[in-house]
């Protein structure tokens, strides 16, 4: 029998993000063909770094792994040699994410996540660029072969930019596509094993173009699902998009409603219109504006609490729907996979600029990440798409360039700014952000 156990080397930036990290390193983990690998865990943090150690180390002697695990503070020590390397980073933390949130929010722009589209999603991007571009060039010099497995927001601009910067191999990787899946399948009541669907578009905006079980579409059971009041209460934003729009889209409500003119053109509109639609308690706080920063925070003082518990929590016994696992597992065994994996449009997608980031099904083996071509996309979806790629474009542009009338445009063309600001507004919003997060943004000018 041939022993397939491979000493790749995992390299986590920003492994400081310590249930993910957790979680992911659970999935390589259970994943025999990885037995032999190496995981090299990074963050600035030296105190997560060393939490996050002790727990993935927990979590090796528990499911009697014979991974091994190093920490690193020094990110070139840490990506030499890799095989893969997987960032999961927030450059400036809370501190900069509660700017991102609460600037906007003086002028009307309420965000309930803000780390994708909008002044958060800009300025996050803005931020998080540089540090890509970095990462990227240490990988050229010390891991060479590696590739690039990005998690981290906002995911279209981000590898976009990767693309133009540095050239090099990488797949953005989201849980959005599997777990909508999972949610549509439930609706119709059926089996996800056996759906088939095909699904595309961007990161946080892509559509099932189709969703069936064997030859019966199942768009008609997800229609009439979505009438209960239980099911619309539960992805309100959602169900109005298929309503008006014809297709079923990836993103939670709450993300959703960000990304789109419609839903957040006042607080009196989130608070009385929008959040009251919501019925499930859902983790974003029923699309209140800083939803998720209080989660954030709120899970940050519960950090140290918690830490015992999560190290001592046990091990799932199966793989979770996360990609990143079962791509390392394909690159490596060559036995293949399918992905839905945010990738450069090179003529996969024929109505969507060239060159810009999209998500689509993608082929992993022995070769690496292989995307599929769509086509078009239906010319309704293609134009919500493109909205979207507008803010996506200039914030490459800015980064590539530092040309801060580029930032400013990036938030002025930005939908649901657009709904709320005047041009006056966003000018002074994006002067009063810039300023606040100087300390992470030296390359433009005030």
């Amino acid at each position: 029998m041939h022993n397939w156990t491979i000493m790749a080397k995992i390299t986590f930036i920003g492994s400081g993000s310590l249930v993910f990290t957790r979680e992911l390193c659970i999935d390589i983990m259970l994943t025999p063909v990885l037995d032999g690998a190496t995981i090299s865990l990074m963050d600035i943090d030296a105190d997560r770094l060393e939490q996050s150690r002790i727990v993935v180390s927990a979590m090796a002697e528990q499911m009697n792994s014979n991974v091994r695990i190093e920490a690193h503070t020094d990110r070139r020590e840490a990506i030499r040699g890799a095989d893969y390397v997987i960032t999961t980073f927030q450059q400036g933390g809370l501190v900069a994410y509660a700017l991102d949130i609460e600037i906007p929010a003086k002028y009307g722009v309420g965000q309930c996540v803000g780390d994708t589209l909008g002044p958060g999603g800009v300025f996050r991007a803005l931020r998080t660029i540089p540090v890509m571009h970095d990462i990227c060039n240490d990988m050229d010099e010390l891991a060479p072969g590696a590739l690039l497995l990005n998690y981290v927001n906002p995911m279209a601009a981000v590898c976009w930019a990767v693309d133009r910067l540095s050239g090099r191999p990488h797949v953005g990787l989201c849980h959005s596509v599997q777990g909508t899946a999972n949610m549509l399948a439930s609706w119709a009541e059926v089996p996800i094993e056996e759906v088939a669907y095909r699904c595309a578009g961007i990161n946080h905006q892509a559509f099932y173009l189709e969703f069936r079980h064997g030859d019966t579409d199942l768009y008609p059971r997800i229609r009439a699902a979505a009438e209960r009041p239980e099911i619309y209460g539960s992805e309100p934003v959602r169900i109005e998009i298929l309503r008006h729009f014809g297709y079923f889209v990836t993103e939670s409500s709450g993300h959703a409603s960000e990304y789109l003119p419609y839903f957040r053109k006042s607080a009196k509109q989130i608070d009385e219109e929008l959040v009251p639609k919501f019925t499930d308690g859902s983790w974003f706080d029923y699309g209140r504006t800083g939803g998720y920063l209080k989660h954030c925070r709120e899970r940050e003082a519960q950090f140290n609490a918690e830490f015992d518990e999560i190290r001592t929590r046990k091990p799932r016994e199966k793989r979770g729907e996360e990609y990143g696992a079962y791509i390392l597992e394909a690159m490596e065994s060559g036995n293949p996979t399918v992905i839905n994996g945010n990738v450069p449009n090179r003529g996969l997608i024929d109505n969507l600029p060239e060159g810009s980031c999209v998500e689509v099904p993608c082929l992993v083996d022995f070769n690496g990440i292989q995307p599929t071509t769509i086509g078009s996309l239906p010319p309704q979806l293609a134009a919500l798409n493109r909205t979207n790629i507008n803010v996506q474009e200039l914030i490459v542009e800015a980064s590539a360039t530092g040309n801060t009338d580029a930032v400013h445009h990036a938030v002025a063309v930005d939908p649901q700014t657009a709904a709320v600001c005047t041009l006056d507004d966003i000018h002074k919003m994006v002067r009063e952000m810039l300023d606040a997060q100087q300390q992470w943004l030296p390359q433009f000018q005030r």
